[in-house]
């Protein structure tokens, strides 16, 4: 399972814009250079937002791009979803880039990634942009600390 490099940069955007909450706007060009994102990419991404009436926009000298609902009003889940669809540990359990297999039928592990693919989007859902927010950053070390054992590291 990863996130497109669109879903990524919506992400880094939406979480900016919630930090910034209730201060006003913030102009394209600064998002844009805050979240590493390239400017007329960005401008596509907030289209999509704004179609999905989790940012608005407001011209002028002083306009740009702020949230229109509360960071606990928009959660991980529907933004994944609505620029990634579900994501899937395998083709055969993905609702947006199902390909079939040969061995559906008579599979063992299918079902066990269906269930993980249905737990990630419930964790998802129940991630809202403050809720998330409130968390540290992950430190290289803790990456690199896992060694598999345990069901650590998969």
């Amino acid at each position: 399972m990863q996130l497109s490099k669109k879903t990524d940069y919506a992400l880094r955007v939406l979480f900016t814009l919630a930090e910034h909450h209730g201060r006003g706007p913030i102009p394209i060009r600064e998002l844009a250079r805050r979240n590493d994102v390239p400017k007329r990419f960005l401008e596509h991404i907030l289209l999509d937002c704004k179609s999905q009436n989790w940012v608005e926009s407001s011209a002028g000298k002083e306009g740009g791009y702020f949230l229109s609902k509360d960071p606990s009003q928009i959660s991980m889940g529907e933004v994944v979803r609505f620029f990634d669809g579900f994501l899937a540990p395998i083709p055969c359990v993905s609702i947006k880039n199902y390909i079939p297999c040969t061995q559906e039928s008579v599979c063992r592990f299918r079902r066990l990634l269906l269930e993980i693919r249905n737990y990630v989007a419930k964790v998802m859902d129940q991630a809202s942009l403050a809720k998330v927010m409130l968390n540290a950053p992950v430190l290289s070390g803790e990456i690199l600390a896992l060694h598999g054992v345990n069901g650590e590291g998969i």
